[in-house]
């Protein structure tokens, strides 16, 4: 635990954490509300959102579903009557939702069920937050974007038009978000490119699943072939917490301005790779051989954004840190530490 600015400053990444964490104690101290709902809070993403809150001096309370084990609550967000109980009897004063049907390919695999998770879900949840004038902030996506060459970085306000089923009825649920909230001041979106961070299986993050495919390369005759057209800008989950813990403080303690404040918010590192330079710098990290990986161009049959990067410009408007941790220096601590 860090005890002094000091101490932190020593780590330019902690002191960030140190920082924001303080400020989020002092203004916790005056008549801050305290309590955080994190839907989906066995993800990825979604254990480290209730972390962070929980550092920051809130009382967080996390929903989960199929893999929700106490004290994360077991919540049907396909039921009204059981969101609106949840929420009468916790009463946070924001609503982190996280809770998604995220992998593009898993999503074109069971198209209803993505809408009902990605679309209606989102609406009850919205319907709930207004009623009872808690915060929301619906976890979006930049597949929002068609990613065209030429077109971003895309700002927020800039036309939405996703080429994915992923991507569509994640701009459906914002619709829902700002139909229901209104202008209200209630409902926000926060959008983020591919998550990385410390994961319970590499499955769980589409950049923490290329060192499995790093170590298959590395075999005895293996071929694996890796896309090494499209350009991503993976973020650490660590960090989108804590823009979600400065951002909810932020539009909390606005009160009456929070309904002139931006509706759509966009986070991302500036760290540009394709997923085969990943791999490459994987294969470094573990010093292993680079000969049974091969780097794809354009699939034309299978269309996919090449670069979907989201300006943090109305964040950075905001006030809020938009910093990250370094990617390389991340993983060389990582993986130093399995």
């Amino acid at each position: 635990m860090l005890t002094s600015t000091n101490e932190a400053e020593s780590c330019p990444y902690l002191y960030i954490f140190y920082r924001e964490f303080s400020t989020a104690s002092s203004i916790a101290t005056c008549n801050m509300p305290k309590t955080a709902f994190v839907t989906g809070a066995t993800g990825l993403l979604g254990r480290q959102v209730l972390r962070a809150f929980d550092h920051a001096g809130w009382r967080a309370v996390g929903s989960g579903f199929t893999r929700a084990k106490p004290p994360i609550l077991k919540v049907d967000l396909q039921d009204q009557d059981a969101i609106d109980a949840t929420l009468d009897e916790t009463k946070p004063q924001v609503i982190i939702h996280c809770a998604a049907n995220r992998f593009p390919d898993k999503c074109d695999a069971d198209p209803d069920g993505t809408r009902a998770l990605n679309i209606a879900a989102t609406r009850r949840v919205a319907l709930a937050a207004r009623s009872r004038s808690i915060l929301l902030i619906y976890i979006s996506t930049d597949y929002v974007f068609a990613g065209k060459p030429g077109q971003a970085p895309y700002e927020a306000d800039a036309a939405a038009n996703p080429t994915s089923l992923y991507g569509r009825t994640k701009l459906a649920g914002e619709k829902a978000v700002l139909e229901v909230c209104g202008d209200t001041g209630w409902g926000i979106m926060l959008r983020v490119p591919v998550l990385y961070g410390h994961a319970e299986t590499s499955a769980e993050s589409a950049i923490n699943v290329l060192m499995d495919a790093v170590w298959k390369a590395s075999e005895r005759d293996a071929q694996v072939s890796i896309d090494d057209w499209s350009i991503r800008y993976p973020t650490n989950t660590e960090d989108v917490a804590r823009v979600l813990v400065e951002v909810a403080m932020r539009y909390l303690v606005a009160d009456e301005a929070r309904v002139a404040m931006p509706r759509i918010l966009q986070f991302s590192s500036e760290d540009r790779f394709t997923k085969f330079q990943i791999c490459q710098l994987f294969a470094e990290i573990m010093g292993l051989p680079l000969e049974g990986l091969n780097g794809t161009g354009e699939d034309k049959k299978v269309p996919r954004p090449y670069d979907t990067h989201l300006s943090t410009k109305v964040l950075k408007e905001l006030g809020v840190d938009v910093r990250t941790v370094d990617f390389r220096d991340w993983w060389y601590i990582h993986v130093n530490l399995i």
